[in-house]
């Protein structure tokens, strides 16, 4: 969501905050903007100086004066959560002597409440933010370090929060800290950086210093120091990013999303590169940290996600219960930690999040570890706080993934589901002849992804004739109702087209009523023992002059269009088909004339409730 970059060194700074602003672009924003210290000259005083505005990082560019130099400063882009999207609301805010300047990721629970408390003392607000509550905060401190003014301001805070805050009579260091919102330290020689995310420092230095919960750092030119918020002493450890700054390109394709979908065959390659184990028919996971003792003594397994995770939790319970014979399911980590859930000693709860910063599902992990439960992550970031959160888990190696919506995230969560599922059958039931069977067709996906994604002409076709439409349908049973909710909310997220997911099974117990010749509906259809149940729905919908589009293994005289993709053992199937609704969604909002890659209102990693 937010993004939060910061620099202090011997280089011009305005220059490397900008352009670590372009590479947050990609999380969502609507307004943007930038405090330096400026060092005084003849008859011009130093001291902060600070531009904002509404809209894109190139608004903010346009209107920075052309004397604003300095060696240390922290930018902003803000995604509105308190007030509209204005140059007052945009960040960084600052005290009301302009000496202190903060950008600040997250939600402050109790703003209200310190804002009529520092109004009663004579605070004038010029914002509507939760925001400028702390600004006001750290200047009104009487502390003798800058460290000790924040310390003190949070100590009051109620909510979460990544912030930097600069100070105009502490020129040589940035103050941050973290607690629910991601904030990175990157490593320099001689300079030092700080950001919400490692795509701002990749092409400056690959060594960073991740913060976690309760934590903060000073960052000098030459030096940093982590402590707690009580001002204990931490020793937190640089590591070294794996992907280069040109993970972050373009790559020559119009948009991430084109590229990133064109990536799959690639990415799943590297997920399943070094852990298929052909002697015992089995996968090597040695991120679990579980023996085969603890894993023989699983009597259910609960995953936990948001958006496309959730649905990719949908699909790996299926695995799970299939290949493994585990009870499992799914379900949004938003509604779990709000319902108050049983958590059983025997059951293992995994945590799925492309980032492995999304904060629904940090805080249901947080729960589930007070509780007692053993909790595994897949993400996709080594190093994020879900990663670090839990007991063990699998890293999905998609690389970066810029566009707001997952493509090969997804997808490659899905392998790693596949994975799971395999480790813990062969562990348990599942027989050397299922578990060659599996191993075989996992090592078709790379394959058969390309022979789908070659097929990019013809759906673009077909994309053509949908793009009129106003609302869909998206319907699959069992395996296919997980890639028919993925495939809908693609739609919905980058083409604004109404669409709504159902399973096949359910059409007469009302969608029915939706259907007539202007309502098209996108039926999955694989060849498995349900393909004539399948074949039963789309004869309901045409009966009702409704417009059929299938994805299936083999042409449908029921469909007006199919869109034929290649079969593999049927556990897998779902993989395969919901990469042509990735390349039908994106053709789709591109006839539409759609900003692809930063879909209106969404933000690529949600870090607020």
């Amino acid at each position: 969501m937010c993004g939060i970059v910061g620099y202090i060194g011997k280089r011009d700074v305005a220059p490397l905050l900008l352009e670590g602003l372009q590479r947050l672009e990609y999380r969502g924003y609507d307004s943007a903007g930038i405090a330096i210290h400026a060092k005084g000259t003849g008859k011009t005083p130093g001291g902060l100086k600070t531009a904002k505005a509404k809209g894109r990082v190139r608004e903010l560019e346009s209107r920075l004066p052309k004397r604003f130099a300095g060696t240390a400063g922290i930018a902003h882009t803000r995604w509105a959560t308190h007030g509209a999207p204005t140059d007052e609301n945009a960040h960084p805010h600052v005290d009301t002597e302009g000496k202190v300047a903060v950008v600040h990721n997250g939600i402050i629970d109790n703003a209200d409440e310190l804002r009529a408390k520092l109004t009663a003392d004579g605070v004038e607000f010029v914002s509507e933010t939760d925001t400028e509550v702390l600004a006001h905060l750290i200047g009104r401190s009487q502390a003798p370090t800058l460290e000790e003014q924040v310390r003190e301001a949070l100590r009051v805070i109620e909510g979460t929060y990544g912030i930097a805050v600069l100070h105009a009579d502490f020129p040589e260091r940035i103050v941050v800290a973290r607690n629910g919102s991601p904030v990175v330290l990157g490593i320099g020689e001689k300079e030092m950086f700080v950001s919400s995310d490692v795509a701002a420092l990749v092409s400056h230095t690959r060594q960073v210093v991740t913060l976690d919960d309760g934590e903060m750092a000073t960052i000098k030119a030459d030096d940093y120091r982590t402590y707690t918020t009580e001002g204990s002493h931490t020793s937190a450890q640089p590591t070294t990013v794996e992907w280069e700054a040109e993970s972050y390109d373009m790559g020559g394709h119009d948009t991430y999303m084109h590229k990133e979908i064109s990536e799959q065959a690639d990415a799943v390659d590297r997920v399943l590169r070094g852990r298929i184990d052909d002697r015992f028919s089995t996968v090597h996971l040695g991120g679990l940290n579980l023996d085969p003792r603890e894993a023989r003594a699983i009597r259910r397994v609960k995953i936990l996600g948001c958006g496309t995770s959730y649905h990719a939790g949908q699909i790996g319970a299926q695995m799970i219960e299939e290949l493994a014979r585990i009870p499992s399911d799914a379900e949004p980590a938003s509604e779990f930690r709000y319902r108050n859930p049983v958590v059983d000693p025997d059951t293992l709860y995994i945590a799925v999040s492309q980032s492995g910063e999304t904060y629904d599902v940090l805080a249901a992990v947080q729960e589930l570890k007070r509780k007692g439960a053993r909790v595994l992550g897949v993400v996709n970031v080594v190093g994020s706080a879900i990663a670090r959160e839990t007991h063990g888990g699998v890293y999905v190696h998609a690389g970066p993934e810029v566009c707001v919506v997952s493509t090969k995230c997804f997808t490659n969560t899905v392998v790693a589901f596949g994975l799971l599922a395999l480790h813990l059958g062969r562990i348990r039931d599942l027989s050397v002849a299922d578990g060659k069977r599996i191993i075989e067709g996992l090592r078709k996906l790379p394959g058969q992804i390309q022979e789908i994604l070659a097929m990019e002409d013809e759906v673009k076709q077909l994309a053509a004739e949908y793009a009129e439409a106003r609302s869909m349908m998206f319907i699959g049973r069992v395996r296919g109702y997980p890639v028919a909710r993925e495939a809908s909310l693609k739609l919905k997220e980058i083409s604004y087209i109404h669409a709504e997911a159902y399973p096949a099974s359910e059409l007469k117990h009302g969608p029915l009523a939706l259907i007539e010749p202007a309502m098209p509906t996108v039926a999955i259809v694989p060849d498995d023992d349900l393909l004539e149940k399948n074949r039963a729905a789309m004869e309901e919908i045409k009966a009702r002059s409704g417009r059929i589009l299938a994805v299936a293994h083999q042409k449908q005289d029921k469909a007006d269009h199919t869109i034929v993709v290649p079969k593999n053992e049927n556990e897998l199937d779902p993989i395969l088909m919901g990469i042509p609704l990735q390349l039908l969604a994106y053709h789709v909002a591109l006839a539409m004339g759609r900003d692809i890659d930063k879909p209106r209102n969404l933000a690529k990693s949600v870090t607020v409730e």
